[in-house]
């Protein structure tokens, strides 16, 4: 089962609200909410964990978006993109403290919701990653993952999907591409093993074998030329077995 971006909207008008909801729906995201107060949406993120919030500046309640934007920064940094119609300079400046990753000006289209979501994952990898570290383009279209600390962002099937980095088991090599598993899927990136063996955390990750990267929590058995993880036998390459074994006991 692919592992959906989780989106939370904050929106007090439950007709726009719904929209939006149906059109992430339809491209691939999974709303974990519809909440039309901030202090609902501050509980919410607490329990649940967005990867981003779409969230409506005014808001009506004890908190309007920016004071709902601040609180949440308290507890969780996750990336915000604002809702608006019309926000006066005062309001925008406000706005801008939060250091937001988009707007989306009100009445918008599905295509702006989609470059506005897309370009912040891109933003959220650069910001991990460094500006010169393969710079994310801003091409919707661009089939590179984006590899942050705990996951990759992918585009999969036309939607953009996240691969949690613990949970992959080992990587092989395809030619310029990667092809990652996990315990139940597989997925083709348009990376070369080296350049992601490189962005990976070298602390649980390791090169067994010239065509495969390992996750070396993953690994259920150790022997004289390969591993094996879920089932399946990994070549381990002559003189790693040491090495392997090593890295195994620190984690």
């Amino acid at each position: 089962m692919d592992t959906l971006i989780k989106i939370l909207i904050v929106e007090d008008e439950m007709i726009i609200g719904a929209k939006i909801s149906m059109q992430l729906t339809s491209l691939g995201y999974e709303v974990t909410g519809l909440l039309p107060r901030g202090e609902e949406a501050i509980v919410h993120v607490e329990e649940n964990k967005p990867d981003i919030i779409l969230l409506d500046i005014n808001l009506k309640g004890n908190f309007d978006g920016i004071e709902t934007a601040l609180r949440i920064q308290r507890v969780a940094d996750i990336p915000i993109i604002y809702l608006t119609a019309n926000a006066d300079e005062a309001t925008f400046s406000r706005a801008k403290v939060t250091k937001p990753y988009a707007f989306i000006a009100k009445p918008y289209k599905q295509l702006d919701l989609q470059r506005a979501i897309e370009l912040t994952i891109s933003r959220m990898a650069e910001i991990e990653t460094g500006p010169h570290a393969d710079a994310p383009a801003e091409n919707a279209d661009d089939q590179r993952p984006l590899i942050l600390k705990d996951r990759i962002f992918v585009r999969h099937k036309e939607k953009m999907i996240k691969i949690i980095i613990a949970e992959i088991l080992y990587i092989e090599a395809d030619r310029n591409y990667s092809r990652i598993f996990t315990k139940n899927k597989e997925y083709v990136l348009c990376i070369t093993l080296k350049t992601i063996e490189e962005k990976l955390p070298s602390s649980i990750f390791l090169r067994s074998h010239r065509s495969y990267v390992v996750n070396l929590a993953q690994i259920d058995e150790v022997t004289e030329g390969y591993v094996m993880i879920a089932q399946k036998p990994i070549p381990l390459s002559a003189g790693l077995k040491e090495q392997l074994l090593q890295r195994i006991q620190t984690l």
